[in-house]
């Protein structure tokens, strides 16, 4: 099954209010295993950043004037997701900034149907428990001594790590079995059954005269046997 866990950075909290993605990254994955295929773009979005939201995620007015508009990128970012279900932490809010763009491009919205929140899962998991991506990585311990900010793809690469641990961990080996082609199986070799051997006639075990004859000399011979006592 492919599946695409993605992450958004922004210059806030709500598109209504006229915030902006400023960010993408997603990473495409199949049977849960990362397949190498990313997609990763920073946009202009046309208006400052905040000093609130530049501390989060260290992308600055002056970083982003030349990078593309998100209307420049949006075909080839909808090729790249496909039909396919998008994961995401908190995937709500991603979800809303991506579908404001989109309608800003007069692009349809993406169906919510296709959704996967990790926060969901986790809080199904563990409930009572802190549901960050920080938190739940120190958790399954998923190395995360890089992320010294957020960064979309960063983040993505971890929250997809997240993502499988959080669906049972990695049984890839089970899995891949299943996808092996049979020309790419080794079946083993034949069984090789030795001829079966013909029925032998019973050998004669009785003593002959001649040897009951030489038995009895030889016992003659024992003196002090505890049989003539």
């Amino acid at each position: 099954m492919r599946e695409i866990v993605f992450d958004t950075e922004t210059t806030g909290l709500d598109p209504q209010s006229g915030d902006r993605l400023v960010e993408i990254g997603c990473i495409e994955m199949v049977h849960r295993v990362p397949t190498g295929a990313v997609f990763h773009c920073y946009f202009n979005p046309e208006r400052s950043m905040p000093a609130e939201a530049e501390a989060v995620h260290g992308l600055s007015s002056t970083f982003l004037a030349d990078k593309p508009l998100f209307a420049t990128r949006a075909a080839e970012l909808l090729e790249f997701l496909g039909d396919a279900p998008l994961v995401a932490h908190n995937a709500g809010f991603d979800f809303g900034f991506l579908n404001a763009e989109l309608a800003q491009c007069s692009l349809a919205p993406i169906n919510r149907d296709r959704m996967v929140d990790t926060v969901a899962i986790a809080r199904r998991k563990h409930p009572g428990a802190k549901l960050s991506l920080d938190a739940l990585c120190s958790r399954y311990g998923i190395d995360r001594s890089h992320r010294v900010r957020h960064g979309a793809l960063l983040d993505a690469e971890l929250l997809a790590q997240l993502y499988v641990e959080l669906m049972g961990g990695r049984q890839i080996g089970l899995e891949l079995a299943a996808e092996v082609p049979v020309a790419h199986v080794q079946t083993a070799q034949p069984m090789v059954v030795a001829p079966p051997r013909g029925v032998r006639p019973a050998r004669p075990h009785a003593a002959s005269a001649e040897e009951l004859a030489r038995h009895s000399t030889f016992v003659e011979k024992i003196t002090g046997a505890i049989w003539s006592r």
